[in-house]
């Protein structure tokens, strides 16, 4: 990732980050040009999801999965078993 001083418009680095949560963290950026010295803090954060992760869905079916009964699962399965 890359970060840019918005008072320069050089580079900048991230000398630190602060995880507040999984969705969110504060980025403490220091710009690289020595003339500028600038220093902030920016923002992380997670806006949405673009494609859900295949874990999600195993996750997703082996929890709907359990909400079955043993007869509606054995039924499930032969039905995938006659698919195929």
């Amino acid at each position: 990732m890359r970060v840019y001083c918005n008072m320069c418009t050089e580079k900048g680095r991230i000398v630190s980050r602060d995880e507040l949560s999984l969705e969110f963290a504060r980025l403490y950026c220091q710009c690289s040009s020595v003339k500028c010295g600038h220093t902030w803090v920016a923002n992380l954060t997670f806006s949405h999801t673009l494609s859900p992760s295949a874990q999600a869905v195993d996750r997703l079916l082996f929890d709907r999965l359990r909400t079955l009964s043993r007869n509606e699962q054995r039924d499930l399965f032969d039905q995938l078993g006659a698919v195929s």
